[in-house]
């Protein structure tokens, strides 16, 4: 039957657009080449930079300066965090969204905790902690600094003085040093109502003699994601990231850094860089259309940062110079992004979320859900409703399409009688059957057109449930506590009672049990087929699905389960209104 043929070639489609878009995408739309490689950025480990021979010319651009950051070394990384906040030198820093402090020795922004997430769904879990001291297993920091000939510049272990005892949304602070030759630096930090710190550096000259200088910012880090749900894959792009060279970068990762020239790429532009994570993300940003050199590189083993510094200028006796950078430290918010891209100009920051290549469709479905969900305050209502919603708007596609199914069911008989003649003869038949189809105007792909509108719709929503925080530890009923998480109900470890995670092909949930049987009463309610291999495809895929769906997120199953219990009661629907259907069905 051609529309069984057409249902088992749609949903085996979706399934491959799941599975492997990744190989299409590298097959036929391959990414552009790797930038080009230059030196890396690895500290010095001294307390001041060193004086270099000959000044550069202002306006020259500068070569990646050497910041110094040692305490990230791997080796070091041995002190609780706790330990090494409680060494003193710091100005607590405090919005209605993350707290944590800034380091004065270094001028470092080392302490960041994100107050309105917790690390697991546990009424007691403590808040996710984004960045962590140097000399910590997970160090993790955001610094500014200068490079210079002939004088000395602050470093990794200058001891800052701070005006202003703490820094919030209302009380910026400022940071000052003077080297003892004429030079002093600061740094005026602020901070808005979410995750983004803008800092001011200043340098101002009151020696006898110009002082040729550049500043960069950086970001440290020590080590990867440990947590298989937070490692790179083919839908999430998790590690170096930004705007730069003109582009969004998503096919850089820890192991590409590792493996470069020098361990080392280098941009000739950047608009942002950091990390990203699944939800939270590390970025320093230049001044909108600044001229700055960007790099990401691994100065050693397991510890990564992404840098850009200005070119150099000349700073007279007698006088100062001022640059502004930004710091994003936060979680993957989709308005936040949005609204400091939109208002602050900084390109493409809201792909930071790694929507993909399907971002155009991706966006409203995530918009329509989260609007969904502020109305009745629970997600998995949200997505059912959500379902309901796109099947409705798919309503007059899908009285079509049972037209269709009726239509063919009533020149079934026709249909035999050209199969049977001309058996011998495919091509013969086929011709016959496309001059039945244009007599009795049929289209014998109508039958399919719901289930290929599907696939972009389901692709969408699985993205959405796997990127956005919004999505994050939104919970359903009774046992369903994270619809962004697979079903923790498990067979093979009774339903959650045994303390073990069966593997991926045997982790079947309850949810994962539902899909099968919506799914199956689903195909028992279409005709049966003519066709003994058909026939068997069609007891096998339900409980085939039922595996393959089982590891994905509870809410994409509840999307699913929802889809077919409406899709159950439309064909009962069109069965009363397209009598002959229902009498093709039922022999």
């Amino acid at each position: 039957m051609e529309d069984k043929r057409n249902l088992i070639a749609a949903i085996l489609l979706s399934v491959a657009i799941l599975i492997g878009w990744n190989f299409v995408a590298e097959k036929f739309f391959p990414t552009p080449s790797k930038p080009d490689v230059t030196t890396t950025v690895a500290g010095t480990g001294t307390d001041n930079a060193a004086p270099t021979a000959a000044a550069p010319a202002p306006g020259q651009p500068s070569a990646l300066p050497t910041p110094g950051v040692p305490a990230a070394a791997p080796a070091q990384a041995t002190r609780p965090v706790e330990a090494a906040l409680a060494e003193g030198n710091r100005i607590p820093l405090e919005t209605p969204d993350l707290s944590g402090s800034i380091n004065l020795v270094g001028g470092r922004i080392d302490d960041v905790t994100l107050t309105k997430y917790r690390q697991t769904i546990k009424k007691d879990s403590p808040p996710v902690r984004l960045f962590a001291p140097a000399g910590t297993k997970g160090a993790y920091f955001a610094s500014l600094g200068w490079s210079a000939q002939g004088i000395t510049v602050p470093g990794p272990n200058t001891l800052w003085t701070a005006s202003g005892n703490k820094l919030t949304p209302t009380t910026p602070v400022t940071l000052s040093w003077a080297n003892g030759s004429g030079q002093t630096f600061r740094i005026e930090y602020s901070i808005d109502e979410n995750y983004l710190i803008t800092a001011k550096q200043t340098i101002a000259n009151t020696g006898s003699a110009p002082v040729t200088a550049s500043s960069f910012a950086l970001i440290d880090r020590l080590g990867k994601p440990t947590d298989p749900h937070e490692a790179d894959s083919w839908t999430i792009h998790v590690g170096p990231t930004g705007f730069l060279g003109g582009k969004s970068v998503f096919d850089v990762d820890y192991d590409d850094v590792e493996d470069a020239d020098a361990r080392s790429i280098r941009y000739n532009s950047a608009g942002w860089l950091g990390f990203t994570d699944k939800y939270w993300l590390a970025a320093i940003v230049p001044s909108k259309g600044e001229r700055v050199t960007a790099a990401i590189s691994s100065p050693s083993a397991n510890h990564y940062q992404t840098l850009f510094a200005r070119d150099f200028s000349q700073i007279a006796p007698g006088k100062q110079m001022s640059v502004t950078s930004r710091i994003f430290a936060g979680a993957k918010e989709v308005d936040v992004l949005s609204t400091y891209q939109d208002k602050l100009g900084i390109p493409r920051l809201s792909n930071a979320i790694d929507w993909g290549w399907f971002e155009f469709f991706e966006v409203p479905i995530f918009k329509l859900l989260d609007w969904l969900f502020k109305q009745v305050g629970n997600f998995g209502v949200a997505i059912m409703i959500l379902t309901l919603i796109i099947r409705l708007v798919m309503f007059p596609i899908a009285q079509k399409q049972f037209a269709s199914m009726a239509q063919m069911r009533l020149v079934q008989p026709k249909m035999k009688a050209l199969q049977d003649r001309y058996k011998n003869d495919k091509p013969k038949m086929q011709q016959e059957l496309m001059k039945l189809y244009k007599d009795e105007k049929i289209n014998p792909l109508a039958g399919c057109l719901p289930i290929v509108i599907q696939i972009p719709i389901f692709y969408a929503l699985y993205k959405v449930l796997m990127l956005t925080i919004e999505m994050r530890h939104q919970p359903f009923i009774l046992w369903i506590k994270d619809l962004s998480a697979q079903d923790p109900a498990m067979i093979l470890n009774l339903f959650g009672l045994l303390p073990f995670t069966p593997p991926s092909l045997l982790s079947i949930g309850l949810l994962a049990v539902i899909l099968g049987i919506t799914m199956w009463l689903q195909f028992r309610l279409n005709p049966t087929p003519t066709d003994p291999v058909q026939e068997q495809v069609f007891k096998i895929m339900p409980w085939l699905f039922m595996f393959v769906m089982a590891p994905f997120a509870a809410g994409l199953l509840l999307y699913w389960i929802t889809n077919n219990i409406l899709s159950i009661g439309q064909q009962q629907w069109m069965y009363r209104k397209y009598p002959a259907l229902k009498a093709a069905a039922a022999k």
